[in-house]
């Protein structure tokens, strides 16, 4: 496997940040759930949609948008369809995984485009779970047409504001400009030409597997970023909970990690509380000890990532 696969960025992943907004379609409800990297977790997406359902019941009409990577771990032909069904009937985008999986053998290895400071090690364990799943999705043909012809992005208007869904970035599906380690190095000038260029009032993305949220102001204008981590494995110190990105007209019954407010709109990262001891006991029947995604991933889905959850906050643009 060439040394490029899971580090470089293909031509198809690609897009202008001008096009991003230019053809919006109109959200009528009253809460938007974006959902980013689900990886293949079936009692997470359990507790998302019982989640929605409570949200019904205190009156919230819910948006389900999954934005990409909502295959990963689901490396068995049951799993598989089952993930694939229940999603593609909500709203849905694509991420690098679903891409590769749509398109087998399209030469990018896992397509997540990996900067240099991830470990070469992580990158060689992506692209060998990417064999076994294009392996496996050659045997659904039904469901690689499905995510095929699914979009890399998506504009909704709500409430009057425009909200730019999409997987990495304002210019790539795999790109990393918006993820938490971009924050912390300072990013403030491309967020500017991003809202700029794609009118977007919020940004929700996901990919790079750390939540965000960001507030400023572009032109007199107030933006918000939120980026959600991964909604199927844990994302802060000791915490196995899953996040999504909640995105209402009023504040959350519940009670956010973490949140961002302005008139009519509250943003929230709201927790995935799902049954973290059955999906272990799923995962290492998928993938056991010695496996690739064993080694990457199984120890973040039993306790978390090292990051406190009073660093999910970044400061405005002055």
């Amino acid at each position: 496997m060439a040394d490029t696969e899971g580090r470089s960025c293909p031509l198809a992943y690609r897009y202008r940040p001008e096009a991003l907004c230019g053809e919006p379609s109109h959200a009528s409800e009253s809460v938007l759930y974006i959902v980013g990297g689900l990886y293949g977790n079936p009692f997470a997406l359990d507790e998302i949609e019982a989640m929605a359902q409570a949200e019904e019941r205190h009156g919230h009409r819910v948006k389900l948008v999954f934005n990409g990577d909502f295959n990963w771990f689901n490396a068995d032909d049951t799993l598989f369809r089952e993930i694939n069904s229940r999603v593609l009937d909500h709203t849905a985008i694509l991420g690098n995984v679903d891409y590769e999986l749509s398109l087998p053998n399209a030469g990018a290895g896992c397509g997540c485009a990996y900067p240099e400071y991830v470990d070469q090690g992580v990158v060689a364990r992506s692209n060998q779970m990417m064999e076994r799943l294009q392996a496996l999705a050659d045997q659904h043909p039904d469901i690689q047409k499905k995510l095929s012809l699914l979009p890399r992005y998506r504009c909704l208007i709500f409430g009057g504001l425009k909200i730019l869904v999409l997987h990495g970035d304002p210019e790539s599906l795999a790109g990393w400009g918006l993820s938490h380690e971009a924050f912390s190095a300072g990013n403030d000038r491309q967020l500017v030409r991003w809202f700029r260029a794609t009118g977007a009032d919020v940004i929700a993305c996901t990919h790079t597997c750390l939540p965000v949220l960001w507030s400023g102001e572009v032109d007199g204008r107030p933006c918000l970023v939120t980026n959600n981590g991964a909604a199927g494995m844990g994302n802060l110190r000791s915490d196995p909970r899953g996040l999504i990105t909640r995105i209402g007209f009023t504040s959350p019954f519940s009670e956010p990690v973490a949140g961002l407010a302005r008139p009519g709109l509250h943003v929230s990262l709201m927790p995935v509380a799902y049954d973290v001891n059955a999906w272990l006991s799923q995962f290492d029947r998928l993938w056991p000890e010695g496996t690739p995604a064993a080694v990457s991933y199984r120890s973040r889905l039993a306790g978390g990532t090292s990051l406190g959850p009073g660093n999910v906050v970044f400061p405005s643009i002055p």
